[in-house]
């Protein structure tokens, strides 16, 4: 008989079509690995990034702050200047709740996940603004690279963390790459600068034992579909309704899996 975990392999790999589960119900989020944590509502204050955030009382959440007294990256071409990583904790305390966690967890019934946020793009963002990173991919491409690879850099040293502390069965990623009617961006640049940053991420967490990558982007970006299957996606999590989700699975079913 087929363990649950199994089960839902099966289902994503088309081997099960009447098998249908809950988008949450397989995954044990192992929120303990973040080290920057949320502002309460009505709070703000700056993260280990240097990015400040405001939690407005009657907002959905925190957001970062990018006016000029505030703003981390003022011009990509100084980058290096004032992007500066935070340090992985390392201390046994800090790791102690989340393998706590994950050891409670029964894997033959739950995917023990990791939960990482903001991704690569919305980080650039985070850090400089959205219409300066956007911009920055046009008039600086080299200065935008070397930043994503800093970025990607980071989350690799903060993967192997995870990985060596949690083992972790699954990830979930979040990395809004759209709005609700198109993507942020061509699909041709998306590729360029997006797609290796996360073959290198997503690989490194399927070689290092990850059944099941879940991508969240809760946006437009049936565009983007092709890439997310190359960089190791299972499922993209947050498919908004303007994405035509049944043709989506007419056209992609058993290469990756769609939940709104």
């Amino acid at each position: 008989m087929l363990t649950k975990k199994q089960n839902l392999l099966e289902t994503i790999k088309g081997g099960n079509p009447d098998r249908f589960v809950n988008q949450y119900e397989f995954k044990e989020m192992i929120m303990e690995t973040r080290f920057d944590k949320k502002l309460e509502i009505g709070g703000e204050g700056k993260n280990s990034w240097g990015i400040y955030y405001r939690w407005p009382v009657g907002q959905i959440g925190q957001f970062p702050v990018h006016d000029e007294e505030h703003k981390v990256l003022k011009d990509i071409t100084e980058w290096k200047k004032y992007v500066k990583a935070p340090v992985i904790p390392t201390s046994d305390e800090f790791w102690a709740p989340a393998i706590a966690h994950a050891n409670s967890v029964d894997r033959n019934e739950k995917f023990v996940t990791a939960f990482i946020a903001p991704g690569i793009f919305e980080q650039t963002h985070n850090l400089m603004g959205m219409e300066d990173a956007l911009m920055g991919l046009y008039e600086e491409p080299e200065m935008m690279q070397e930043l994503i690879d800093y970025l990607v850099e980071f989350e690799l040293d903060y993967a192997k963390a995870i990985i060596d502390r949690i083992h972790p069965d699954a990830l979930f990623h979040h990395d809004d790459w759209g709005s609700q009617k198109n993507s942020f961006m061509k699909p041709e640049m998306f590729e360029e600068f997006f797609l290796p940053a996360y073959k290198k991420i997503y690989g490194f967490y399927k070689a290092n034992g990850v059944e099941l990558i879940v991508h969240h982007s809760d946006s437009y970006a049936a565009n983007l579909v092709p890439y997310m299957i190359e960089m190791g996606i299972d499922i993209w999590q947050g498919v908004m309704t303007t994405n035509d989700t049944p043709e989506l699975i007419k056209k992609y079913g058993g290469q990756i899996s769609f939940t709104v």
